[in-house]
């Protein structure tokens, strides 16, 4: 808990500090639209944090981002209505999620090789079907996933959805026998698989989960920005992981815990957000952010 209060401290001191640089940051509206900024990647990062307790890596995310925005985007061509580009985003991640696993497990090739293979392969896919054109048609209904609010609150209907998932991945690595197996693997996966623990199930199962929300991210940035790109969420699986392991994930497998995670999103979301504000250049952010870590 030490370092989950350290962070809740550095949290308090950015608020602190942008709120005096500039008066808009206190401003709610402003607050509840940034979180359209980063709540993308804080989705992936739920599952990123399993993988990395796990004592594994995977940098294939963004590239799956890209991979199930380009399907979506060709159904939609196709008149696909939301529904279907819905199934369509969060099927072809959980697919690319899936065989990342399996390659890994089936073949005990280590994540980062693996990774960074269907990384390339992914991206390359994209630009493949897409080359330098964009697609940018899409049903007007799918704009609500990635800009909508609930009800009159201002709350967008994308920041709900991730609270809704960190209580669900909160609850499954603290509070079940699955999060109990996940820190065993990462601590010693030799021991683990003596002691009766299925590794390579577990860690199938958590590569497809990264999938499946990184297919759901896809559908979110997708639907915020109406079109894709194949350099869509470009470096992105660098910044998810600097947000794990700064939320205290060890880096290493076998020590994290969600708390950590999600004040190291709101750390950086919010840092970025007062930079912008105060037009501190996008390189300087990253260096700052760099020193942050």
């Amino acid at each position: 808990w030490q370092w989950e209060i350290i962070l809740l401290f550095i949290f308090i001191t950015v608020v602190i500090i942008n709120s005096n640089l500039s008066p808009y940051f206190l401003d709610y509206t402003n607050l509840m639209n940034t979180t359209f900024n980063f709540i993308e990647k804080a989705i992936i990062a739920l599952p990123m944090m399993f993988v990395i307790i796990c004592g594994d890596i995977d940098i294939s995310v963004a590239s799956i981002i890209a991979l199930s925005s380009v399907f979506m985007g060709m159904a939609s061509q196709a008149g696909v209505n939301t529904f279907g580009l819905v199934v369509i985003g969060l099927f072809s991640g959980t697919a690319a999620g899936f065989l990342n696993g399996f390659i890994i497990t089936k073949f005990g090739i280590p994540a980062i090789a693996v990774t960074l293979g269907s990384m390339s392969l992914f991206r390359g896919i994209a630009y493949v079907i897409l080359g330098d054109k964009a697609f940018t048609k899409y049903p007007i209904s799918f704009a609500y996933f990635g800009q909508g609010y609930i009800g009159n609150t201002m709350i967008p209907f994308e920041l709900i959805l991730f609270f809704i998932l960190a209580i669900i991945f909160g609850i499954i690595l603290h509070r079940t026998t699955m999060g109990r197996k996940i820190f065993a693997i990462g601590n010693n996966s030799t021991a683990a698989r003596f002691s009766g623990i299925p590794v390579n199930r577990i860690r199938l199962i958590i590569f497809t989960a990264t999938g499946l929300c990184s297919g759901l991210a896809s559908i979110l940035l997708t639907s915020r920005i109406g079109s894709t790109r194949p350099n869509i969420a470009s470096g992105w699986e660098l910044e998810i992981i600097t947000t794990v392991v700064l939320g205290g994930v060890a880096i290493t497998g076998g020590k994290g815990n969600i708390f950590g995670v999600i004040i190291s999103i709101f750390i950086i979301g919010f840092l970025k957000f007062g930079m912008g504000l105060i037009n501190i250049p996008g390189k300087v952010m990253t260096i700052i952010i760099g020193l942050l870590l």
